[in-house]
């Protein structure tokens, strides 16, 4: 008798679509909040870190692991395309005792080279200039032992 009177009572269906309508809003508020935060601030948009560069032109990277520690390159890589900057080869170094990551200007643009010395935290006095015609790219970096204190695995 009660479920036929509970079903029967519009005021009280009425009231429990209220709230139901109620909860529904919450939950889709407590969504859009929750989506929010999680955007501006735990997983917040890659930074260019490439200011001042040409539309259009891109800094192509050749990436080398001079510390020996397997996915450093890998990691550094990954960092960089993130940010517009073109990884076009990632091998080893020659050795793997390099102390402090290197930034290698090889086409004669040193602005470049400080672009992405600074997109990856490395000091300005680790930036070298070799010219090399028969390399086809703009910069390459060689990860140190110091990886651990860049920005790719600060981040």
């Amino acid at each position: 008798m009660k479920l036929r009177s509970l079903i029967t009572d519009p005021q009280k269906i009425r009231r429990i679509g209220y709230s139901l309508l109620l909860v529904l809003l919450f939950a889709v508020v407590g969504f859009l909040a929750y989506s929010f935060i999680h955007r501006t601030l735990i997983d917040p948009p890659v930074e260019s870190e490439r200011a001042n560069v040409p539309p259009g032109q891109v800094i192509q990277i050749d990436l080398l692991n001079g510390c020996g520690v397997s996915g450093a390159a890998s990691k550094f890589t990954n960092y960089l395309r993130a940010r517009g900057y073109d990884v076009v080869e990632m091998k080893n170094y020659k050795t793997f005792d390099v102390k402090e990551s290197l930034v290698i200007d090889r086409a004669g643009d040193i602005e470049t080279a400080k672009r992405v010395a600074y997109a990856l935290g490395v000091s300005e006095k680790n930036i070298i200039q070799q010219i090399n015609h028969d390399y086809f790219v703009d910069v390459s970096v060689v990860v140190g032992k110091d990886f651990g204190a860049l920005k790719p695995y600060r981040q």
